[in-house]
Parts: C-alpha cells; sequence; structure tokens
C-alpha cells in the first residue's frame, strides 16, 4: 500500500500507558506493507512486552543498547521513517537536548529519516513551561509532532494530553514518507458523498454515495502534501485524517461552499453525487400517511461544477465524475467533459460489478482531451485514488 510498501519504519515505544495503542499503531504499519522496526524503552517494555511487537511484525524487538552494541546505528540508517509513540515528557526531554542513554536515544539521534513524534502524559506535563520549551525546539529541529489529542486521561481525568490514534499516527507518517511531489503545496478542494434535498421535515432526495471515493482522493491529496478541502455531504465513512472538512446538505449549501473557494484553487475533484432535483416547495412539516400520497414537485437542484467554471483559475486542473450506464456511457461521459472544458473526467459503469457506490473497490476510465483514455483495474478505492492522481500529475500548473 503507497507508500509504506517497501519501506523500513522504526517505531519506538516509550514508558506510558498508551502504550497499549502502540500494538494496534505496529499492526497498521504491517498491514500497510512497512517492514517494522520496534525499540522498546524499559519503561515502554512494562506497559506492553517484546512477546507482543515480535508476534505482529515478525521480527525481533530491541530493548538494550548492549545486547547488540551497533545496531542502533543500523537501525537509525536503515528507517526511511521514525515513530516515536507514545513520547514521554522525560523522551521529549531527552531528545531536546540530545541526550543519548538507551536504545532509543542512541538510534534517534543516528536517524536522519523524518522523524514523528506523538506525545501522551497528563495535561499537567503537557502545560509545564520545560515540555512546551522541548516541543518548541524538537520542531525547529524539523520533528513532526502529531497531536496530543484531548480526552480522558489515565488518571481519571480530562484534557490535552491523549495520545493521537494509530490511523491518525498512520496517515502522518504516509505524508512524511511521500516527501516532495508535484502536489505539495497546491490547493485543492475535493467534494465528496450524496447531497440531501428536503421534501418535508423528515424526509429527503438523496442517493446511495458512500463518500469512499472522495474521500480517499481527498487523503490521497493531503498525504502528497497539497492543502485540502473536502467539502462533503452526508457520507457513510469516517472522514480522513488531514483535509479540512467542511460538512454540507444540499446541492446549494455544496454550491456555496466551492464557489467561496473556487477563485484560488489549483484542482478542483467533483466527486459528490450531487442530486439533480430537489422539491419545489419543501414542507415545513411531516406528510402524514392519512393523507394520502403526496404530490411532490420538483425542479432542477444547482449545477454546482457549472456555477463554479468561470470563478477557477484557468491554469486550475479540473476533474469531473461521471456515473453512466448503458452502450453509450463513454460518449456521454466525453460529451461532459468537452461541453464542462474539464481536465479529466473519470467514468464510473452502474454495470460493472465492483465499481460504483457502496461498494470498497472502483473501476473507472479516465478521459482526457485528444481522445486519450486510461482504464484502470478494479482495485480499493484509495489505489484507484493514487492512480488518479499519478495520471494526472504530468498535467498540474502553477499560477
Amino acid at each position: 500500500m503507497r507508500p509504506f510498501a517497501g519501506k523500513r519504519v522504526l517505531l519506538g515505544v516509550a514508558g506510558g500507558i498508551a502504550a497499549y495503542k502502540s500494538a494496534e499503531l505496529a499492526r497498521l504499519l504491517v498491514d500497510a506493507g512497512a517492514t517494522l522496526d520496534v525499540v522498546l524503552t524499559e519503561g515502554g517494555s512494562r506497559f506492553v512486552t517484546p512477546t507482543t511487537f515480535e508476534a505482529l511484525t515478525g521480527r525481533p524487538v530491541r530493548l538494550s543498547l548492549w545486547e547488540r552494541p551497533l545496531d542502533h546505528v543500523e537501525l537509525g540508517k536503515a528507517a526511511d521513517v521514525a515513530i516515536v509513540a507514545p513520547a514521554t515528557a522525560d523522551l521529549l526531554a531527552k531528545l531536546a537536548t540530545g541526550q543519548a542513554d538507551d536504545m532509543l536515544t542512541t538510534t534517534l539521534l543516528v536517524c536522519t529519516a523524518p522523524v514523528l513524534l506523538a506525545p501522551a502524559m497528563n495535561f499537567r506535563m503537557l502545560e509545564h513551561p520545560a515540555t512546551q520549551r522541548n516541543l518548541t525546539r524538537l520542531r525547529e529541529f524539523g520533528h513532526i509532532v502529531v497531536g496530543p489529542e484531548y480526552g480522558a486521561l489515565a488518571e481519571g481525568e480530562a484534557g490535552w494530553g491523549r495520545m493521537a490514534e494509530p490511523e491518525t499516527i498512520v496517515a502522518y507518517a504516509g505524508r512524511a514518507l511521500e516527501g516532495r511531489t508535484p502536489w505539495n503545496g497546491l490547493r485543492t478542494l475535493v467534494t465528496a458523498g450524496p447531497t440531501r434535498e428536503p421534501i418535508d421535515a423528515v424526509r429527503v432526495l438523496t442517493n446511495r454515495s458512500s463518500g469512499r471515493m472522495g474521500y480517499a482522493l481527498a487523503a490521497s491529496l493531503w498525504r502528497r502534501g497539497a492543502a485540502v478541502e473536502l467539502v462533503s455531504g452526508p457520507a457513510s465513512v469516517p472522514p480522513p485524517v488531514g483535509p479540512a472538512l467542511r460538512r454540507v446538505e444540499t446541492a446549494e449549501e455544496m454550491c456555496r461552499a466551492v464557489s467561496r473557494a473556487a477563485p484560488e484553487l489549483d484542482a478542483l475533484f467533483m466527486v459528490a453525487a450531487v442530486s439533480d432535483f430537489q422539491a419545489r416547495s419543501p414542507v415545513a412539516g411531516k406528510f402524514r400517511r392519512a393523507d394520502g400520497p403526496p404530490r411532490i414537485e420538483l425542479e432542477a437542484a444547482p449545477d454546482v461544477l457549472g456555477s463554479v467554471r468561470e470563478a477557477l483559475p484557468t491554469h486550475a486542473l479540473v476533474v469531473g465524475f461521471a456515473l453512466e450506464d448503458g452502450d453509450d456511457a463513454v460518449d456521454r461521459a466525453e460529451a461532459k467533459r468537452r461541453e464542462r472544458n474539464l481536465t479529466c473526467v473519470v467514468l464510473n459503469r452502474l454495470s460493472e460489478e465492483g465499481a460504483g457506490m457502496e461498494v470498497e473497490t472502483n473501476r473507472v476510465a479516465l478521459l482526457f482531451a485528444g481522445d486519450r483514455r486510461v482504464d484502470l483495474p478494479t482495485a480499493p478505492k484509495t489505489d484507484v485514488a493514487d492512480a488518479i492522481l499519478d495520471h494526472l500529475e504530468p498535467l498540474l500548473r502553477r499560477d
């Protein structure tokens, strides 16, 4: 799985109660394709045993600097990214002052790869000026600080100091592994999910879109370094880590959100399944069965892409999605590309197995100017998103 496949990841686990989350973090990293080396501090081994990590990674866990005296050099040089989770106040202090008195701190001094720190501690320890100074210094070193988050703490209190969730840490590690890409710093917007058009106070017109494809594209753009705004209807899957999320309900709300951002965009991805129709006069109350079947007059919903197309910069990539059926699906998608002056149309076919809405995979065709067509194989939507961006990268322009 991009970008972890074939990469060496170093995971340092210090002595905090949040170390229990590090076992799940290790599992996620291995599942993503990384080769994972775990270094446990003495304190960390009191919370999670080496056997746990060895079972998860299939590799030996390092505990002592003296087991193999040159291991710290080998591990530090081999790592493509290093993660410390949890990073305790004590460990942060050591790293900020260059101390190297155990296997983990010595290895991190050797490591020249990106280092992610996931702090975890009581909120009073986090707020202490010494800890804040150490975090500032570590950021100046170029280390990436992920979290901490607000939530329940081990002492029965709540506050800032809870370690970031494993999925969040994995997302930031993926962004660090991507490094510099053509998408770095570009301003992008992705629409995703369905819209819901009210009929009465409780009923809506909507569709089966889950939001997976749009969320996968937003996640991939952010991982590659883009600034991403995700304008989402009521999707059925959790939003990705990283992109700035703006939730909307109706086509009109989505249109307003996209219009505000349009003049500053470098790329727009219209993935959302926007309703084609809306009720002309939604009822303020509720239709009742006793009154018989209601007569609902429909009208065209706002055309989001059509309303913002002229506001986009001339250099911006504009990517539309088309869900079509029938033998003329390609012709209708290509007509949409020409009429809307789009950089690319991503065509989904309703009849394709493993494609479209409410599934985790997709099979699409990319239609470009000059009758260029790229057919992508059926794959998880995360992989399809990466393939789409790979094909678009040569077309990127900056203002």
